[in-house]
């Protein structure tokens, strides 16, 4: 079975730094991480195909990522960043396209996480480029804690013609072993019919040096019967992920959380959500 990887990120820190790798914790990814060392790694773990997705809320970054795209065969889609606020977002989102590799553009991510206001998607000039993005015919990827979910619930019932992907299953306390509010909210998003969710960020949730795989199944397998196998995608969150497990581990651990599962369905999981929903 080929696979979709459909979140990974790289980095160059002599073109740009990553302002958001501080402190000791994550101090190993204080590192160059590019598509060189990625691919050999996705290969070994039969991934043909990959989602490159933003790392930085900097308008040069989406340009870049394009570019790379067009370039190497590896990457089928990218999921870049564009001020949402901004009042000609949608002549920005058309400027996009028209670059360099603009044809792999998929979707739009901002850290919603780092914003301090737990509403902000439901502020009037995000709800404004949220519509853009679905006249784009894009896809928002939603980045958020599991106290902005709520937030996430009534954006996405407002714009039934938006595709929304959360990352990393909403980010819930694995580590600390709670559930709740995280999966009630997260059931109520996954009751909407425009939602889809990643199977990725688990491991970095989780105790970074004794996580199990039974530590991620309670929550993995909430989103698994809460949005079903035709909405679900694999993702690495590499080299984040690189904090917990590698690589080849993060893809053996999904093939662990996915195994009772169909043929068919790990199918969608693993390849066909990604291709659907990203137009790969």
């Amino acid at each position: 079975m080929t696979r979709v990887d459909a979140h990974h990120h790289v980095w160059d820190l002599s073109v740009r730094d990553q302002e958001w790798i501080t402190g000791p914790r994550l101090r190993p990814l204080r590192r160059d991480f590019t598509l060189a060392d990625l691919a050999p790694e996705a290969r070994a773990a039969k991934v043909d195909r990959t989602v490159l997705v933003q790392t930085i809320t900097v308008a040069e970054e989406t340009p870049e990522f394009l570019a790379l795209a067009d370039e190497h065969e590896l990457i089928a889609g990218v999921v870049g960043w564009t001020d949402l606020t901004r009042p000609d977002v949608a002549e920005e989102l058309a400027r996009l396209r028209e670059l360099p590799g603009g044809q792999y553009l998929k979707g739009i991510r901002h850290q919603v996480q780092g914003e301090p206001d737990p509403e902000w998607l439901l502020r009037a000039d995000v709800r404004r480029g949220l519509a853009a993005v679905a006249e784009a015919g894009l896809v928002y990827d939603l980045l958020v804690l599991p106290h902005q979910l709520p937030a996430c619930v009534k954006a996405a019932a407002d714009h039934a013609d938006l595709t929304f992907v959360l990352d990393h299953l909403g980010k819930p306390p694995i580590a600390s072993g709670e559930r709740e509010p995280w999966e009630t909210a997260v059931r109520s998003l996954a009751a909407l019919s425009n939602t889809a969710c990643k199977l990725s960020g688990v491991v970095t949730e989780a105790d970074h040096a004794s996580w199990t795989v039974e530590d991620l199944r309670p929550y993995t397998d909430v989103v698994l019967d809460a949005f079903g196998p035709d909405r679900m995608m694999f993702g690495s969150d590499w080299p984040v992920c690189t904090l917990a497990a590698s690589y080849r581990q993060v893809v053996s651990t999904a093939d662990e959380l996915a195994a009772a599962l169909s043929d068919s369905e790990r199918a969608q999981i693993f390849e066909g959500t990604a291709a659907r929903v990203y137009g790969l």
